[in-house]
């Protein structure tokens, strides 16, 4: 495959920036890069532009990386909720990618955050808060708080309290009945002994 080799006017990802020379593929270079103006012939005439090519290329480079630099700030400060589906006790069906995530900071805040700048060792698989490193710029890098929540609640154990209290409850009524039923024969002997001398005095008449 035949190559010829070109000026870049555009910084283009995989390939290189403004005032570089590389060599690429003359199809490439004819059917796309120069009708694109993404890069020019190299020549004597084009290598004058050089200087002014990299001149602009120092500029778009410092606005981004002040920009990286000012949403390392902002994303430092936020918290991403990504809502997930889960079981009852608490164990996620499935995983949280580095693309949900770019998807939920563009849905929550209107950032859009190429998924490639987010770093995950391992996709996200526990409900909770978790720290993302993000690589925002070759010489800026931050993290963002990403809370996993559940579609779901988790239902939690609960501690039924109210058979021991009707135990309580049951047993002082027990009680109750038991000192009521103490004190009735008490107050039936009282009656017959209060009744004994009428008797008495009946018979003496006699």
């Amino acid at each position: 495959m035949a190559k010829t080799e070109v000026i870049l006017t555009h910084n283009i990802v995989g390939l290189g920036g403004e005032s570089d020379q590389v060599k690429v593929a003359a199809g490439y270079a004819r059917n796309y890069l120069f009708p694109q103006g993404f890069a020019i012939p190299l020549s004597g005439a084009n290598k004058r532009r050089i200087e002014s090519l990299k001149q602009r290329r120092a500029e778009r480079e410092a606005h981004e990386f002040n920009a990286m630099t000012e949403l390392a700030k902002s994303v430092s400060k936020l918290i991403c909720v990504i809502k997930v589906k889960a079981g009852d006790d608490g164990k996620m069906f499935g995983s949280v990618t580095s693309g949900m995530i770019a998807d939920e900071m563009k849905h929550q805040f209107d950032i859009t955050l190429d998924k490639k700048k987010i770093h995950l060792e391992s996709p996200i698989r526990a409900l909770g808060e978790h720290e993302v490193a993000l690589h925002l710029h070759a010489e800026v890098k931050s993290t963002l708080k990403v809370r996993v929540e559940s579609l779901t609640p988790v239902i939690a154990p609960v501690v039924e309290a109210a058979p021991a209290e009707a135990r309580t409850e049951k047993r002082g009524k027990r009680v109750e009945k038991a000192e009521v039923a103490e004190e009735k024969p008490k107050a039936a002997k009282g009656e017959k002994a209060a009744k004994a001398p009428k008797a008495e005095k009946k018979a003496k008449a006699g």
